[in-house]
């Protein structure tokens, strides 16, 4: 007889990522998971075992791994994404010697959370695996590095962009991120989430504002430069009864399992920057009404999930362009799965499973003589101002 899983998370503890894998393992009827917390991953304090199956979760809403990652006190500063993104690589890397050397398994290919996140090499491997992306002067590992104002200035000038969206490379939850436009008189204005303090520290709000001079803007954009930027066209997005729309399409073993719509009246429809849930039929309809078809939508979604083979779960961003009929990838996010309530997308392998069962589905396959019933998810071998904590590390919709 051959023991069961062994499933181990290294995640937050009392955080809900954890706490909805956990349900799903045992809705299931499978054990629950060994907790690893991101500081012990860390410190170095770490421990793996044999046969065990690893899967790695976000450390956002972690203050004291965001403190060992970003070197920051204040988890609502906007700062220290570049030294989130060299020590949170090297964890994983060392983490991943560990896991091997005890003869347990990762879930996933350590190697492309690199590249997940870092906007700039993100895109230009969707835009070399011909996925359709925005515009970018920043794309891929040869792109010239951006140092400042006047760097986005010669850049998007050159590239004729009078609307870009400017983007901390290593950021998550729109932290960081600038809605900057142009006018033809060359007055510059920026929409974002971004708090400038009086002493030019950065800060993350739950309001979206809007700067309108370009002293102010490029103040922001020479701040966040050192961490790194990303900048790429900003596309017209179709609209839902009056509000922007974009979709956030998770992808599980290489098959786009769900799906939920954002609306907003900002250029950001992240749900905690006052974007809202639209209406997922009647965005299938626009699509239907414009002479595209929902599959080719989520086809585009499984073209950008299969440039990182080895990732058994991502969230793509998908941008609807304006009409409905063409489409575009925003973002691959490696922890794009935290959709309270959302259940699997009709025909899609998941019907009635939320994000995190399909995954467990997907990881721990039942054999015939399981009595219980499962997903037909595919598998493969071996995816006034109100300050908020940044979230790197963590992508919700």
């Amino acid at each position: 007889m051959t023991s069961g899983p062994r499933p181990v998370v290294v995640g937050v503890p009392a955080g809900r990522r954890v706490a909805f894998f956990q349900d799903a393992l045992r809705s299931a009827g499978l054990p629950g998971a060994r907790v690893v917390s991101w500081p012990d991953v860390l410190r170095g304090r770490a421990r793996f075992a044999a046969g065990e199956t690893v899967r790695l979760d976000s450390p956002g809403e972690e203050p004291e791994a965001d403190r060992l990652l970003r070197g920051v006190d204040d988890p609502a500063r906007v700062e220290g994404t570049g030294r989130w993104y060299g020590r949170f690589t090297a964890a994983v890397a060392d983490l991943a010697r560990s896991v091997e050397g005890a003869g347990a398994v990762l879930v996933d290919d350590p190697a492309e959370l690199p590249v997940l996140f870092d906007k700039r090499l993100t895109h230009g491997r969707l835009r070399a695996a011909g996925v359709p992306v925005p515009g970018s002067p920043t794309s891929g590992a040869a792109a010239p590095a951006v140092r400042g104002w006047a760097d986005v200035r010669a850049l998007t000038a050159g590239a004729g962009m009078r609307r870009v969206f400017v983007k901390l490379a290593h950021g998550s939850s729109a932290s960081g991120v600038l809605a900057v436009e142009t006018n033809g008189a060359g007055r510059v204005q920026a929409t974002t989430s971004v708090e400038r303090g009086p002493d030019g520290r950065l800060f993350n709000s739950l309001r979206v504002r809007r700067y309108t001079s370009e002293r102010e803007v490029a103040a922001i954009v020479d701040a966040l430069a050192p961490d790194g930027l990303h900048v790429e066209r900003w596309l017209p997005k179709a609209t839902q009864d009056g509000r922007a729309a974009d979709l956030r399409v998770v992808v599980v073993d290489g098959r786009a399992t769900h799906a939920v719509l954002r609306t907003s009246r900002s250029p950001m429809t992240n749900l905690h920057l006052g974007g809202a849930r639209g209406d997922l039929d009647a965005a299938r309809a626009a699509i239907a009404a414009a002479g595209g078809r929902w599959a080719d939508a989520l086809g585009v979604c499984e073209r950008a999930a299969a440039a990182f083979p080895g990732t058994r779960c991502v969230g793509v961003d998908l941008l609807p362009a304006s009409g409905w009929r063409r489409f575009a990838v925003g973002e691959v996010n490696a922890f794009g799965d935290l959709l309270p309530r959302l259940t699997g997308l009709p025909g899609g392998g998941a019907e009635g499973l939320d994000t995190y069962a399909a995954q467990v589905a997907a990881l721990f396959p039942r054999t015939p003589r399981d009595s219980s019933p499962t997903s037909t998810v595919r598998t493969t071998s071996t995816a006034s101002t109100t300050r908020t904590t940044r979230t790197t590390g963590t992508s919700t919709a």
